[in-house]
């Protein structure tokens, strides 16, 4: 299984429905909440080239982007694969 970061917030529609989608797939993840750690969203910022929406999504430190992105890849039938092979 790929390592997955998800950058979040608390209350934020998006980081729901993405950790929704990736619970689907029966993936874990490890969840960064940006409201908890604000120190961390630099780094967030960095990893994903200077995007500061959240969530943003890494597999294995690729930036996968946030969930329209999550989503269209499961749309085109990528996810899964990227999913079990990093």
């Amino acid at each position: 299984m790929p390592e997955i970061v998800m950058y979040t917030t608390t209350y934020c529609p998006y980081c729901s429905s993405a950790k929704s989608l990736l619970d689907s797939k029966g993936v874990s993840w490890e969840e960064i909440n940006l409201d908890r750690e604000p120190h961390r969203r630099a780094e967030m910022i960095e990893k994903a080239q200077g995007r500061r929406s959240v969530p943003q999504i890494f597999v294995d430190g690729k930036g996968v982007g946030g969930f329209d992105e999550l989503a269209d890849l499961d749309r085109g039938g990528d996810l899964d694969g990227i999913l079990q092979n990093g």
